[in-house]
């Protein structure tokens, strides 16, 4: 197995085993854990303080990770990941979804690790009401509006109308 590949690997079976411990430690000391659900965590004991929130509302978690493609500092994956929930909505439901993870690497570990899923799948299968995701769809969809990659982005984009071929 290549070295993505375990260390994908070592993400999993930490996340699976409940190991916050060895699930930090694949984290560089001043790591980034940006989770779709719990928002940004840095540094070993914020990481696993967040997997043990994770084992808070659900458990039997399960990633698998698919075609990974990876350089020397950088690596992407998409993944199916899923869960029992422990949520008062939907205890004992297995919730289930796809994402893209995004990981910058230094020295053999993980600097940053973000993802990409669609909350309002995994909000749905939670029995959540329908105001309450929309509601946490909204705070999702403004947080990001004003994060500072989606402020590069407008600042770049070109003023004017569309030029037509």
């Amino acid at each position: 197995m290549r070295a993505e590949g375990e260390l994908l690997s070592r993400f999993a079976d930490a996340v699976r085993a409940h190991d916050s411990s060895a699930f930090a430690q694949l984290f560089t000391a001043d790591g980034r854990y940006d989770d779709g659900f719990f928002g940004a965590h840095v540094g070993h004991e914020a990481i696993a303080a967040m997997l043990d929130r994770f084992h808070v509302g659900g458990e039997s978690f399960f990633w698998q990770f698919h075609d990974p493609v990876f350089t020397a500092d950088r690596g992407y994956a998409r993944y199916v990941f899923s869960y029992r929930s422990r949520e008062p909505e939907s205890a004992g439901r297995i919730v289930v979804f796809a994402g893209i993870a995004f990981l910058h690497l230094r020295d053999g570990r993980i600097a940053e690790y973000r993802e990409v899923f669609d909350r309002g799948v995994a909000f749905t299968q939670l029995g959540y009401a329908t105001p309450r995701i929309g509601k946490l769809l909204a705070r999702h969809a403004g947080e990001y509006a004003a994060s500072e990659e989606a402020q590069a982005h407008l600042r770049a984009r070109p003023s004017g109308p569309p030029r037509s071929n």
